[in-house]
């Protein structure tokens, strides 16, 4: 769905003067808040089991960040959830897009449209089917939720790695509220962001909601352009309509568009050899200061600073809806969630990062989904049941226009156009063995299929011949890979697992669970047909025990997990040499085995009123067995991708009153992650070194009326590598950074 340019930002100013919040209380809870209590401040009830619950009810490592915890760290998109958990990383393949979430080691190290992500990703539970899916801004949410290790014995597709759930405000029958808010920072931002809660009647309530970024300065700097690049102009608006006749039945309806005409950065050069240029003391190949094969080198020390060749213009486009029914059947309440998404983007990506055209592509993809999910879930006096069914369609088109004409003197074109069905039923019982002890079993059984119409084609466009072919110029184009099949998978996933409850605050855990993640079809750019042949689904036996609790007396809530995990055909993006040729491809690695340790700690010292604090600890060792790739076997014992072996998240926050109406809150949030490897070779030349961020924010506020803030990310302006690419066969590669140093001012007014 298209907004014409010229009505975008009256739509967005439009809705921003109808908007407005009923904010949730501030809370910020990692595996550690249960149900009320008398005496209890602030709670968090997840449905992480698809039930209303306490954290210290299900027996599984969940974080959890409510509406005032995503404003308070400013967590705006994908990339930003490492702030609230230790033991995930996210990185973007592009400056700008393709974020890849990697939990506990296990990710897709993939940048293509039509693959689907290692951790499943729900917006309302209603899965995402696409990476590409995965570029958008939050607005208006009531809480994210992180849940780590396999998914799938109770809801959407299956996943290996585990799931985010993202969680928008819904209608409300409390009366009207609303909030409107707009924030000015650095790279000349304006942000403009409101919600309105309406009830029309006793038996419907209304929800509209909207956001606006307009960017007008980039953090990188394009020297071909001699202009910053980056830029970004994004309209979202969101309407929920809540139904409830009888107290046994609701009927929620949710439409939403997105809209970005925005632009990418580029990533950090890097050549093989050295020349004159070069500076004493540097190392070839590496270095941003070696030259490639054109002798082009980038000596100005400014990762944010290229001379890239593309246009850097990324539009975007998306309409979701969805629609949830909830009905009361006497012995069992039946859920409906459907949902459809129509979404479709323009990007180019510069992978040889600089002013020539030696690997520069114009991409295009289109995804179109639908998921209808059917759930039946009951209890008695022995157990907690669900049983449900699960069915998806997507086709994802994808297409990539290539421009290699100073590197190998031709053109060429590539698309893939994927269609994948997957149906599956399952079911899932908590099981009362005593007051205190309960058994948990899951099942699963699902069938997919996924075809692939594909191809890569030199167009030959060049003289005096191309490289790719060496066919003289005027010759008609060649395809130089092709795909035509279908692959089908059948596969079971399954959980087992005791709770036990000594006391009404503990909960000790352990539980054996098996994931799968169905195969695929590399969709990049091909030079040979067996780059296409299908790669293979993964399995993954997880093993996991922990404990969480809080302790009154002291205002602490903890959790400590510890996990093994015995992954068989992993899925991840290798280099190999076919037809003479250097190529990134999909593949499988036969095993892997990872295991570790999450910590959590949120305190509120009772000496210290207004003082809370929170810590989180993730360590890791992943290794994958042996395997071949294009230099030859590879043996055992190298790290997976994006598996840094230290995290950590962790911050404070102090409130205290001004007057009778008035109080401030300071809050600061750091997170560290040690090196990590961006590739199975574990290539030390695109290997990532540890960093450290801290974020801050200022507030003056009065509760539910206005507030006041300012705010900084990355505020010492760390320098960090997220992901990196070796193409040194062709002469280059390239680093992706993290955002650089933002602050800014946001006005907040609410309406009661």
């Amino acid at each position: 769905m298209k907004i014409p340019t010229t009505t975008r930002r009256a739509i967005l100013l439009g809705s921003a003067a109808l908007v407005a919040t009923g904010s949730a209380t501030s809370a910020f809870a990692q595996e550690e808040m249960e149900e009320p209590a008398v005496g209890d401040r602030d709670v968090i009830v997840v449905t992480a089991q698809r039930r209303e619950q306490s954290t210290l009810d299900v027996g599984i490592n969940i974080s959890v960040a409510d509406a005032e915890a995503l404003k308070t760290q400013r967590i705006e998109d994908a990339t930003d959830v490492v702030a609230i958990t230790p033991n995930v990383s996210i990185k973007e393949n592009v400056p700008g897009l393709v974020p890849v979430l990697t939990i506990r080691g296990v990710g897709l190290n993939d940048f293509s449209a039509t693959n689907n992500p290692s951790a499943g990703v729900y917006v309302d539970e209603v899965s995402l089917s696409s990476l590409a899916l995965m570029n958008f801004d939050f607005f208006d949410l009531e809480r994210i939720e992180v849940l780590k290790g396999p998914q799938g014995t109770l809801y959407g597709r299956t996943a290996t790695a585990g799931a985010l759930n993202i969680v928008t405000a819904r209608p409300n029958f409390r009366g009207v509220s609303g909030m409107v808010s707009g924030s000015v920072g650095s790279y000349a931002l304006k942000e403009v962001e409101g919600n309105l809660n309406l009830p029309v009647s006793d038996t419907l309530s209304l929800r509209f909601a909207g956001k606006g970024i307009f960017q007008d300065e980039g953090y990188w700097f394009n020297e071909s352009l001699n202009r910053d690049v980056g830029r970004r102009d994004v309209v979202l608006g969101r309407a929920q309509a809540l139904w409830e006749p009888s107290s046994g039945f609701e009927w929620l309806l949710k439409a939403e568009v997105q809209q970005g005409r925005s632009e990418l950065g580029g990533g950090e050069f890097f050549g093989a050899v050295a020349t004159t240029q070069t500076p004493a003391g540097v190392t070839c190949p590496g270095s941003p200061e070696c030259a490639d094969s054109l002798g082009y080198a980038d000596l100005d020390g400014d990762p944010f600073r290229g001379a890239w060749s593309v246009d850097p213009s990324y539009d975007m486009d998306q309409l979701t809806l969805s629609s949830r029914i909830e009905a009361d059947l006497g012995f069992a309440t039946l859920v409906s969630v459907t949902g459809y998404i129509d979404f479709d983007r323009q990007w180019s990506a510069d992978t040889d990062a600089t002013p020539f055209a030696q690997l520069d592509f114009r991409s295009e993809d289109d995804v179109e989904q639908f998921t209808q999910e059917l759930r039946l879930s009951g209890e008695t006096d022995f157990a907690n049941w669900t049983v449900g069914a699960f069915y998806s369609h997507d086709d994802i088109r994808t297409t990539y226009a290539g421009d290699l004409s100073d590197l190998l003197n031709t053109t060429s074109f590539t698309f893939s156009d994927q269609e994948s069905s997957s149906a599956a039923v399952f079911a899932n019982a908590e099981w009362n063995l005593t007051s205190s002890l309960s058994l948990v079993t899951g099942l699963r059984y699902t069938d997919e299929e996924r075809t692939n119409l594909g191809a890569t084609t030199d167009l030959v466009s060049l003289a005096p011949a191309s490289f790719l072919t060496m066919a003289p110029f005027g010759s008609p184009p060649i395809d130089l890979a092709v795909s035509d099949a279908k692959i089908t998978d059948e596969n079971w996933s399954w959980k087992l697992g005791l709770n036990w409850k000594p006391a009404d605050n503990t909960l000790i855990y352990a539980s054996a669970t098996q994931g799968w993640k169905s195969g695929g079809f590399f969709a990049g750019v091909a030079t040979n047909s067996a780059q296409l042949e299908p790669y293979r689904p993964e399995k993954l036996v997880a093993y996991e025990a922990g404990i969480k609790g809080r302790l009154r007396a002291a205002d602490l809530n903890y959790s400590v997990s510890g996990f093994y995990y015995d992954y068989s055909d992993v899925q991840t993006f290798i280099r190999e040499d076919i037809g003479g040729i250097p190529v990134q491809r999909l593949g499988n690695v036969d095993s892997a085995t990872i295991y570790g340790l999450d910590a959590d700690l949120a305190w509120t010292p009772l000496a210290l009123p207004g003082l809370n604090l929170h810590a989180g600890i993730g360590l890791l060792d992943t290794e994958l067995g042996a395997f071949t790739a294009g230099t030859g076997p590879v043996p055992a014992g190298n790290e997976l991708p994006d598996a840094p072996s230290f995290s950590f998240n962790g911050g404070a926050s102090y409130e205290a009153e001004l007057g009778s109406d008035i109080a401030l809150r300071l809050s600061v949030d750091g997170r560290h992650q040690s090196s990590s490897f961006k590739d199975a070779l574990n290539d030390p030349l695109i290997k990532a070194d540890g960093y450290w961020t801290l974020d801050a924010r200022l507030s003056v506020f009065s509760e539910d009326d206005w507030d006041v803030s300012v705010w900084g990310k990355n505020i010492t302006d760390e320098r960090y590598v997220t992901q990196a690419v070796n193409q040194l066969s062709f002469g280059f590669g390239y680093r992706v950074y993290g955002a650089p140093r933002t602050y800014g001012l946001t006005l907040t007014k609410h309406f009661n």
